[in-house]
């Protein structure tokens, strides 16, 4: 990844646009639709620690920038949280998606948003294409760097 995480405009959206801790896919819709030349982002982190594996993540960029608006609850240093893109929507695509969802699945959330069929199976996680899994797997790569037992000298 060459985009660098924005903290400073990360927070700032947050609190504009109340974040919560508990969507990051609201979180990344609502900060794309008021955010001038955003794009929305769906793909994964790669963090140390718990869980151990690829999260399923949204967020938007500005240019070269990843800002996300979920990155206040998340407990961790912009150092700490890799990102990797599966997906990438302009704010046009977007609605559109967004208005057909409704008007197609009125009851159902329709975050996150997923490519055309056929899906491909990645990991124990949902839908996706082949974008989906080349991001996964670059993710989990990064997730078994990042947790690898640490050795123990024996002295």
């Amino acid at each position: 990844m060459t985009e660098l995480l924005d903290e400073a405009l990360s927070l700032e959206i947050a609190s504009r646009i109340k974040s919560n801790s508990k969507n990051c896919f609201e979180n990344a819709c609502k900060a794309a639709l008021a955010t001038e030349g955003a794009i929305y982002v769906q793909g994964f982190l790669a963090l140390a620690g718990s869980p151990y594996k690829p999260i399923e993540y949204s967020w938007i960029e500005l240019g070269d920038r990843i800002v996300d608006p979920t990155f206040p609850h998340l407990g961790k240093t912009a150092g700490d949280i890799h990102y990797f893109p599966a997906q990438r929507l302009s704010l046009k695509k977007l609605k559109a998606i967004l208005e057909e969802s409704k008007e197609d699945y009125p009851e159902d959330d329709p975050l996150p948003i997923y490519g055309n069929q056929p899906y491909e199976y990645y990991g124990d996680l949902m839908l996706g294409g082949s974008d989906y899994q080349t991001a996964y797997n670059l993710a989990l790569a990064k997730c078994q760097e990042l947790n690898k037992p640490q050795r123990k000298d024996a002295n």
